[in-house]
């Protein structure tokens, strides 16, 4: 029984003690210089990518790539219909008959 009471009042001083080893609790600090410097970072990063995607928006609602195929479409069309034109000239100049 005695080494029960003696284990209890042990653990009590243990506890008591603990607690004044406790640290206390801290209120939020202002920003530092180094949070600042990173956030206004960020922000610009931010800013940039947001402009970025907004010219990359506006360049493909003018449908770009849709033009460009049609140019290159039209283009080997009407080149190989003169060359095709051209063969034929050939052909005739030297197979004469």
């Amino acid at each position: 029984m005695n080494k029960l009471l003696v284990i209890t009042g042990l653990v009590a001083l243990l506890a008591l003690s603990a607690e004044s080893f406790r640290m206390p609790r801290q209120a939020e600090e202002e920003q530092g210089t180094l949070t600042k410097i990173t956030g206004t970072i960020r922000s610009y990063y931010d800013n940039a990518v947001n402009t970025a995607t907004g010219y990359l928006d506006s360049i493909k609602g003018l449908k770009l790539e849709e033009k460009a195929k049609n140019i290159y479409t039209d283009t080997t069309t009407v080149v190989s219909t003169y060359a095709g034109i051209l063969h034929d000239q050939m052909y005739h100049i030297i197979y004469q008959k």
